[in-house]
């Protein structure tokens, strides 16, 4: 046997890695722009180099030994502290600067997310901010595309090819209706009420993509008259009478409109998740407004935390 004295490329590990997270060669040599046949290779290759077998390379899916696990978390480490290193390098010689791209659901807490842009704006003036809104399933596509660094999105979410990050923010649900209806004359919605209601829901609900776990029931009990993709056009529906669309609480402006919104009781709301891809190589941009992200989380939780009286005098 000859003596082994090759080291494995960078290059081969974020190949190894993407597999890893897509569990399919076709869907990670599409998210790595290289063909399948070049992918394949070059993972027999490694095996090869490694003289250890890293898949189980099953007719749908792909799966990792327990060596192929063991490279995977070291190949995560790996990159990590090389990301971190040249970070450091360049953290003195030149300023922040590049894109960061984020996938947006429909939800007021962009707001406290803009928050943390304009934080970062003024301390890297020179890093652009590109945000796309769709709804879950718009917005994972682009993920898995590697078209936005990450993804804002209502949880709860539990596909494991993702890294969630609780932000600690929530969005309630109620109904978006006429003024002039007689659901109006009441504060709030019963839950029990929406089971005999007209309903419009959000397309990604309707489709099964958002579990309605919350309602205690499936939403095949609800009478479902319309779906919609993003709120805006949903709004015209519910004035014209056609049903009353569940959503989150302040999307909708309902000045100078036949609209108004009534919360849900017992309360429905979800948490709010920063949705990454797993085994992700980040640039310094997008790492360090990550960073920020949790050091803000964690500066909100600190806030919210109630005060303890002093015994001394």
């Amino acid at each position: 046997m000859g003596e082994y004295n090759a080291m494995i490329e960078t290059r081969l590990l974020r190949y190894f890695l993407a597999i890893a997270r897509e569990q399919n060669i076709t869907k990670a040599a599409e998210m790595l722009f290289v063909t399948q046949s070049t992918l394949s290779k070059q993972m027999m290759d490694l095996e090869k180099q490694l003289g250890k077998q890293l898949f189980i390379r099953g007719k749908r899916t792909i799966t990792l030994t327990e060596e192929g696990t063991f490279l995977r978390n070291r190949a995560q480490e790996i990159l990590e502290l090389l990301e971190n290193t040249e970070a450091a390098l360049h953290a003195d010689t030149e300023d922040l600067c590049g894109d960061i791209s984020i996938g947006c659901g429909e939800t007021i807490v962009m707001d406290w997310i803009t928050g943390c842009l304009r934080e970062f704006h003024v301390q890297y003036p020179d890093v652009r901010f590109h945000t796309h809104s769709g709804d879950a399933d718009h917005v994972l596509e682009r993920l898995d595309k590697g078209l936005v660094d990450m993804g804002l999105l209502l949880g709860p979410l539990r596909q494991e090819k993702y890294d969630y990050l609780n932000i600690h923010q929530k969005d309630t649900f109620g109904l978006l209706i006429p003024k002039d209806c007689e659901l109006a004359k009441q504060e709030a919605v019963n839950i029990d009420q929406l089971k005999v209601l007209p309903m419009i829901l959000a397309e990604q609900t309707f489709s099964g993509h958002q579990e309605l776990e919350w309602f205690g029931s499936d939403y095949s009990v609800l009478n479902v008259v319309a779906t919609y993709n993003l709120i805006y056009n949903a709004t015209f529906m519910v004035e014209h009478g056609i049903g009353y669309a569940l959503c989150l609480d302040r999307l909708v402006n309902t000045e100078g409109r036949n609209l108004t919104f009534r919360p849900i009781i017992p309360e429905l709301s979800v948490d709010l998740y920063i949705v990454t891809k797993k085994y992700q190589t980040f640039s310094p941009a997008v790492k360090a407004f990550l960073d920020l992200i949790r050091k803000n989380i964690d500066r909100s939780n600190q806030q919210s935390l109630p005060s303890v009286p002093s015994d001394l005098p």
